[in-house]
């Protein structure tokens, strides 16, 4: 089985001599055994297709996933005696410059930081092989086998190309079809045309900064959204805005990148899919209005920007743009950073937390790390009513002092909002 990597999954490849990771870890209690985890990571690999893909390229160097059912060709499981609470966050820095051998092992790895009773395990994803939700879905599985190998997972119908993806009636539209390779031979020829500078800015040294809300002040927070009419993620997506702004002043940028699951507009892809296709949408505060104003002005962006995306038009776009593949590579690379920062919250994580041999103990957000441009990305989820933050960045974009300060401020700001209608109460009293 075999299939070319659509122009996202070529562009988060790159060359495959850089890695582009994404790590997803979880704390478990109990004791788990090598080959149970060895058994449910080969079950998986039987449900889902592209687990078992290396790349190979032909004669046009255009890569493909190419499936790989041999015994040897399994997911590795790196074993590390557990230090510590906080050694998985070492292991998590170690395993971003990790450089996956497509053509010799899967775009996934298991690294086991192995404790008495206790354990953290780092599953860990090549980008172009799949986003956070199909990462979490697998996550689900894995600990469904662990607690019971007899346990049925099904079998994936794998995506082999846009065809899949991409309604008939919209992919054989000759309308359709003109106008997204027109646009995307003009995004072509803007390429071209926009000169870039070969010195790419110095990333220095990469760290990550992570921290919880319990659980009453999650609660909380979770309740001041809906009595205000306002998702939680338009709250912390302005949360992350006015505290760049507040630490980093003339340096910020006012503006922040939102991936937005294309699972939302394409019932077609489930989540059990691997696929690493996603949409963006941009935000940027109103300088004019408070907090509250601009959270409210932002829900109302994100509806009107959300109801636009077309994600049928963006990816036949997309798909006419691969001559000029190592140009937008290129942009990206080398391009000025033009926003504060990615911002992904990845919402509630329905994965139950009690096994008859286990406890899941927490679901920490994940962590990516990339070689495109700014590095700098903060993602939320939410797990056993906590909410979870990991913040990852590089000297080279926003200085280690400078983060920690952001992440201070974000918190700080989301206090005063749930602590402000309590002060109000109090005064009037």
């Amino acid at each position: 089985m075999k299939r070319k990597l659509l122009f996202g999954e070529r562009m988060l490849y790159g060359d495959g001599n850089s890695p582009f990771n994404i790590v997803i870890p979880f704390k478990i209690r109990g004791e788990i055994k090598e080959d149970d985890l060895r058994f449910a990571l080969f079950k998986i690999q039987k449900k889902h297709p592209w687990l078992t893909a290396a790349i190979r390229f032909d004669e046009d160097k255009r890569p493909w996933f190419v499936t790989n059912l041999t015994e040897t060709f399994r997911i590795p499981i790196r074993i590390v005696n557990r230090l510590n609470d906080e050694h998985w966050e070492q292991e998590s820095t170690y395993e971003w410059k990790t450089v996956f051998d497509a053509t010799m092992a899967p775009l996934c790895s298991i690294a086991w930081i192995k404790g008495e009773g206790v354990s953290e395990f780092l599953m860990v994803y090549h980008h172009c092989l799949c986003d956070g939700t199909s990462a979490l879905s697998i996550l689900t599985e894995l600990l469904q086998l662990l607690d019971n190998p007899d346990t049925d997972i099904g079998k994936e119908i794998p995506i082999m190309g846009v065809k899949d993806v991409i309604p008939k009636k919209v992919l054989n539209s000759y309308r359709s079809r003109a106008k997204n390779g027109l646009i995307g031979k003009i995004a072509i020829l803007a390429l071209w045309i926009i000169p870039i500078k070969k010195v790419a800015v110095a990333r220095k040294k990469d760290f990550m900064l992570r921290w919880k809300l319990d659980q009453d002040f999650t609660t909380q927070l979770i309740q001041f959204c809906k009595t205000n009419q306002f998702t939680v993620n338009t709250l912390l997506s302005a949360a992350v805005l006015t505290a760049f702004k507040a630490v980093r002043k003339e340096k910020a940028f006012n503006k922040i990148s939102l991936p937005v699951d294309i699972r939302n507009f394409n019932p077609i892809i489930k989540k059990d899919h691997i696929f690493a296709f996603g949409l963006m949408i941009v935000l940027s505060l109103l300088p004019e209005k408070d907090f509250l104003e601009n959270v409210k002005a932002l829900q109302k962006d994100v509806n009107d920007k959300s109801a636009k995306l077309n994600p049928y038009s963006l990816m036949m776009m997309m798909e006419a743009c691969h001559p000029a593949l190592k140009n937008f590579t290129n942009f990206l690379k080398y391009g000025k950073s033009s926003n504060d920062c990615m911002f992904s919250n990845l919402g509630k994580i329905n994965i139950p937390y009690q096994y008859q041999n286990f406890e899941v103990e927490t679901i920490f957000s994940p962590s990516v790390m990339g070689p495109l441009g700014n590095t700098t990305t903060m993602i939320a989820s939410t797990y056993r009513n906590q909410m979870d933050f990991t913040f990852v960045a590089s000297e080279g974009y926003v200085p280690f002092v400078e983060a920690e300060a952001i992440k201070e401020k974000v918190i700080a700001i989301l206090k005063e909002q749930i602590e402000k209608p309590i002060e109000i109460l109090t005064a009037t009293a």
